[in-house]
């Protein structure tokens, strides 16, 4: 299962990635809108674990590009602020499969990428050959 983390405190990527690592998952990490950009065009993903607080909380148009992209993939927003407890992310991106605070046990951030990375490879496999596949 191919997974990018998006997370500017390296620290926290570190951990979240350690922990999916564990569980066999190939992990890409980026700091930046601009470095995510260039995973996503240089590569597929099932899914995107997204800080929701990215460049002062701006979110939704990289989210809208992984979603140009990559079709199947899905994005879990990860965020210290309380803006989105909402439940607004769902309707302002497409791709939005679930958002969590991001003090989450890394338990449950693993278990829900797991979860939604074998969701869109199965609507990858349902709907052809457009998702990333290997790994």
């Amino acid at each position: 299962m191919q997974v990018l983390i998006i997370e500017e405190n390296p620290d926290l990527a570190r951990i979240w990635s350690a922990h999916l690592k564990r569980q066999g998952m190939n992990v890409t990490h980026a700091t930046s809108k601009i470095e995510a950009h260039t995973a996503v065009t240089e590569r597929a993903f099932d899914v995107v674990v997204l800080d929701a607080d990215i460049d002062g909380g701006r979110p939704i148009a990289l989210a809208d590009y992984i979603s140009y992209r990559l079709p199947a993939a899905r994005i879990i927003f990860v965020t210290s602020a309380s803006f989105f407890s909402d439940g607004s992310i769902f309707a302002l991106a497409a791709n939005a499969h679930a958002c969590v605070p991001t003090d989450s046990d890394p338990a449950d951030i693993v278990s829900l990428v797991d979860h939604h990375a074998r969701a869109a490879r199965l609507q990858a496999s349902l709907s052809g050959p457009s998702g990333p596949l290997d790994g």
